[in-house]
């Protein structure tokens, strides 16, 4: 809610709902299980919930949406019944369901601690864009990877494709509990990238590649892409 280029943008209407709603209601088309919306804003908790939704309160000093799911996670499964874990942000009203089921399903993998989703980058202008985040990792099967470094810098070097990560993640549980128990790393310091935490202390992240990349909607003309797509879907 505080976005300084988007105050509010998790209820800035798109297609008739807000934003937050919009994410709510793809993660339930997922069919992968249990949907809650974490949050620190009443306001926020009063729209998921008017929409059927469910909905849980959390601080509002989190450092990351780890922390913040971590905790709603202690509200609305203290038996850790749960042990699959997936993080949504609340800003991807594009976001394909299917997308969240390919970051869950590298967890049939037992070796997997966290699995995420990058897309092989098409645009130019990607490949040296800071804001871009892109995943170093080696194939270990088809249309998958096993990651080894993230990073804002053009990596790999040299030729052949760099890859836009995705930043939806899927925890076990005892990974997310390891995880927010850390201390940040060196390089997720210097790099500004949480996921490094889990890297520098040996877990390992694997990585579907899928064909799109959902919109982060950060700014009023992110807003108004948005608005546009959703309505070619309608």
């Amino acid at each position: 809610m505080a976005s300084t280029r988007l105050p509010g943008k998790p209820l800035a209407d798109v297609g008739g709902r807000s934003m937050i709603v919009e994410v709510t209601r793809r993660s339930v088309a997922a069919g992968i299980g249990r949907v809650v919306v974490a949050t620190d804003d009443e306001d926020v908790r009063a729209a998921v919930a008017g929409a059927g939704y469910e909905v849980v309160m959390t601080r509002s000093d989190h450092a990351s949406g780890s922390d913040r799911i971590f905790e709603a996670l202690g509200h609305v499964d203290p038996e850790g019944r749960a042990r699959r874990i997936v993080n949504v942000q609340g800003d991807l009203p594009t976001l394909d369901p299917a997308l969240i089921r390919a970051a869950v399903a590298l967890l049939d993998d037992p070796a997997v601690d966290i699995g995420t989703l990058a897309a092989e980058i098409v645009d130019a202008g990607e490949r040296t864009n800071p804001n871009v985040v892109k995943v170093v990792g080696t194939e270990v099967a088809p249309a998958r990877l096993r990651a080894f470094y993230f990073t804002r810098a053009t990596a790999p070097y040299g030729e052949g494709p760099l890859f836009h990560h995705i930043g939806l993640y899927a925890y076990r549980r005892a990974a997310l509990e390891r995880f927010v128990a850390l201390p940040p790393s060196p390089l997720e310091s210097r790099e500004k990238l949480e996921q490094l935490r889990a890297l520098e202390a040996g877990m390992r992240i694997d990585v579907a590649v899928v064909d799109t990349v959902p919109l982060g909607v950060d700014t009023p003309e992110d807003l108004e892409r948005a608005r546009s797509l959703l309505a070619r879907e309608a």
